[in-house]
């Protein structure tokens, strides 16, 4: 499988972080990953991933919807405000545990690639590789 360029994993939770970064270390998704604890530092890491990514190798980043300070609804947002170019070299795919109906709402009007409950596991990937990538595990 072709790897992707990088992937940014935001989540309050570093055991989160953790144990999706071996996850995807060890599937050997992409080059580069990069965990951060909020939306803010979410938003200085992508600048520095999207540099080396574009369209055909782009960062996926896997952005989780409550945290304190800047949660993922306002990461997204902020991320509207970034150049187009940078845009089209990232996928932004909601990592949640639980959502309510007022946060699914708010969820399905953002410009995202789509949303993915906790835990991360193999088969979570692989659909998400399939859909947003065109890429998938080997059988």
């Amino acid at each position: 499988m072709k790897k992707l360029s990088s992937v940014l994993l935001v989540d309050d939770d570093q055991l989160t972080n953790d144990l999706n970064q071996r996850l995807l270390q060890h599937l050997g998704v992409a080059d580069r990953y990069l965990a951060v604890n909020d939306g803010a530092d979410a938003l200085v890491a992508l600048d520095d991933l999207a540099a080396d990514a574009h369209p055909s190798s782009p960062v996926l980043v896997l952005l989780d919807v409550k945290m304190p300070g800047m949660d993922g609804m306002a990461f997204v947002e902020a991320y509207q405000r970034l150049p187009e170019a940078q845009q089209q070299a990232v996928v932004i795919v909601m990592h949640t545990a639980s959502m309510s109906s007022v946060d699914l709402g708010r969820v399905e009007a953002l410009p995202i690639a789509g949303l993915v409950s906790k835990p991360l596991t193999k088969d979570k990937l692989d659909t998400i590789l399939k859909l947003h990538f065109q890429r998938q595990f080997p059988a």
